[in-house]
């Protein structure tokens, strides 16, 4: 494996100090924000440091252009939460956390591109085959997609192999044709046609739940936990997964291009099916809640102390405005 993926990002990580703790290993919510803003430095600086500027012919600057300094960062925080839950090793939690959302900033430039959803704006600044052409944004998602199963795959021992390769094949099933990749193509199929909901589900599980949940997975992964637990971080994710996409298409109908930093109405006017086009914006909102009290369920389900970081996620996921 070539240096870069070795170095050490520029920042040390949070310690997770006990301070920020209540009785019973509980987050308050001003504590998840200072949790949250370290560990999203923390994720800052390992892409930074991993993401090489010096790729041939301009391709480093693609691939920089198309993950740092953008986006929530949701995946690598639901890795690293699930990871404090379950006391997990710090080096794969940060190494999990940079490859999740190297796989989710390929898909999206990916999904951008004219063959696909044809979308011109994305974080607030224009999509990479915009600014870069789309040869280049083709290739700088095949290189980001490769560089992250490279950052879970350190030459040193960092990371034991078989953790490595736990997590590889956690995040290959969900970048695939079960997961990601097939919920494209389903949604790629489903462009003027009616779907159920149990049809849109389907295509939402795999095209936007199928990586949330193997974030909070690849967390989990990290650390240990019964089978129960684990069960119980799965149903989480699931949850947490899905309701991120129902919130999606309610935004996409209710603000602006300019508070998503992404082109709004366009599923609309590609005829496509949502949530908000099959049940209805106040039955769609009522879907989010639902999903949010499951998630929760499964958290005082799984008898782990250190969950107030994943619950405060799940409250963000259905709250937000963007």
């Amino acid at each position: 494996m070539p240096a870069r993926v070795g170095r050490e990002p520029r920042h040390s990580a949070p310690s997770g100090g006990s301070d920020r703790r209540e009785p019973g290993g509980c987050m308050k919510r001003d504590a998840f924000d200072t949790w949250s803003l370290g560990e999203l430095d923390a994720v800052e600086s390992a892409l930074d440091a991993w993401v090489p500027a010096d790729a041939p012919s301009g391709l480093g600057d693609a691939m920089r252009y198309a993950v740092l300094d953008g986006g929530k960062r949701l995946r690598p925080l639901l890795v690293l939460a699930a990871a404090e839950a379950v006391h997990g090793e710090r080096e794969a939690a940060l190494r999990a956390a940079s490859a999740v959302e190297l796989i989710h900033a390929y898909s999206l430039v990916h999904d951008d591109l004219p063959c696909m959803d044809n979308d011109v704006l994305r974080r607030g600044k224009p999509t990479v085959h915009v600014r870069f052409g789309v040869a280049q944004a083709m290739l700088a998602g095949d290189a980001m997609q490769a560089l992250a199963f490279e950052v879970l795959t350190p030459e040193s021992s960092v990371v034991a192999p078989a953790l490595q390769a736990r997590l590889c094949g956690l995040l290959a099933r969900a970048a695939g044709d079960a997961g990601m990749a097939g919920g494209q193509a389903i949604d790629l199929a489903s462009v003027g046609l009616r779907l159920d909901e149990r049809a849109l589900c389907d295509m939402h599980r795999r095209k936007t739940g199928a990586l949330l949940k193997a974030s909070v997975l690849m967390g989990a992964a990290c650390g240990t936990s019964s089978p129960a637990q684990w069960q119980a971080l799965s149903a989480y994710g699931e949850a947490v997964g899905l309701a991120f996409q129902v919130v999606d298409d309610i935004l996409d109908v209710t603000q602006a291009s300019a508070t998503l930093g992404k082109t709004a109405g366009k599923d609309l006017d590609h005829n496509k099916p949502t949530y908000v086009s099959v049940l209805g914006l106040d039955a769609a909102r009522h879907r989010a809640d639902e999903l949010r009290r499951a998630a929760r369920a499964a958290l005082g389900a799984s008898g782990l102390g250190n969950v107030r970081s994943l619950l405060v996620l799940a409250d963000r996921v259905v709250d937000r405005e963007s």
